[in-house]
């Protein structure tokens, strides 16, 4: 029997067949510092409500397996220390020993179907390493997404991954990559990567209509709704290449691998950006959380 709580407001949704929408808690433990990861973690909550759905934030507490958060555990997990960074592979190890853990793209998805939850906000997918050919520093977040039936919403994959390499895994993988609203595949902090989406919808209705057809023609996995970050947020790709190509040099001269690849990457861009890659990424995550919002809602709406 799997160690599972459904907060209050979670479990009041799901009663009364309410739109609900999946939250990772890696941004609030590896992404933001204390106490500004609590706050954008609320403002991010509260956008789902306004737009009238429930948010879930997903998290392992104690080896129990937490979908949706009260305040108060939100504020305990933003201020602990030695939390698990807990993906596919190390999901059921942390719960099975008792531990506490943020989830990943792939863990929260994992975690959202198992609770019945169909949509999830994210900011951007983990995805191919620049350098894959040498280090095959491949994201599980790609192989979750050819196998769990979650919609996510995300910017992207970040912009310090090989977006053109991830894009063939996932086209490889049978995962449908669909922008939203324009024809380029946004990338994180810019609108546009210069990559022609291979698709395009415009609408959240749409989009809950294609997870749905997918059940209905048994094919497995979710899909990815890659969002652009609202125009007056943005980073120009011109300006943030460059920091990019330092930060990344510098972790490999550095020895950074593994786990530690993304963490290190975002924080020397937000060093180097002075904290403008920081301002990008609320926004882009309110961006995709008041979206998915939207889509959940019209899934329920077919769904009745």
């Amino acid at each position: 029997m799997i160690p599972l709580v459904l907060s209050p407001e979670v479990a009041a949704a799901q009663s009364d067949k309410r739109a609900i929408v999946a939250l990772e808690s890696t941004i609030i433990t590896h992404g933001m510092p204390y106490p500004q990861n609590i706050e954008v973690a609320a403002q991010v909550e509260d956008d789902i409500r306004k737009t009238g759905a429930t948010p879930a934030t997903i998290a392992v507490l104690d080896g129990t397996l937490h979908v949706g958060l009260t305040s108060q555990q939100l504020s305990t997990l933003g201020q602990a220390k030695g939390v698990a960074k807990l993906s596919r592979a190390d999901l059921a190890v942390c719960i099975a020993q008792g531990g506490t853990g943020a989830t990943t793209v792939a863990a929260t998805m994992i975690a959202a179907h198992y609770a019945g939850i169909q949509v999830f906000a994210t900011g951007g997918i983990g995805g191919v390493h620049k350098g894959a050919e040498h280090s095959f520093d491949i994201s599980a977040d790609l192989s979750e997404f050819a196998q769990t039936p979650v919609t996510v919403v995300a910017a992207g994959a970040k912009a310090i991954l090989d977006i053109p390499k991830t894009l063939e895994v996932l086209e490889t993988s049978g995962v449908p990559v669909i922008a939203y609203g324009q024809d380029d595949i946004p990338a994180f902090w810019s609108r546009s990567s210069g990559i022609a989406a291979p698709l395009r919808m415009d609408s959240a209705a749409d989009i809950a209509k294609s997870q749905l057809m997918r059940t209905a023609l048994n094919l497995p996995g979710g899909q990815l709704i890659a969002n652009p970050i609202p125009m007056e947020a943005e980073i120009a790709a011109s300006t943030l290449d460059p920091i990019i190509a330092q930060a990344q040099a510098e972790a490999d001269t550095q020895g950074v691998t593994g786990k530690a690849v993304t963490p290190f990457l975002l924080q020397r861009i937000f060093e180097l950006t002075d904290g403008r890659s920081l301002t990008a990424n609320i926004a882009l995550v309110r961006n995709n959380a008041r979206l998915a919002a939207l889509i959940a809602q019209e899934t329920i709406n077919l769904t009745k």
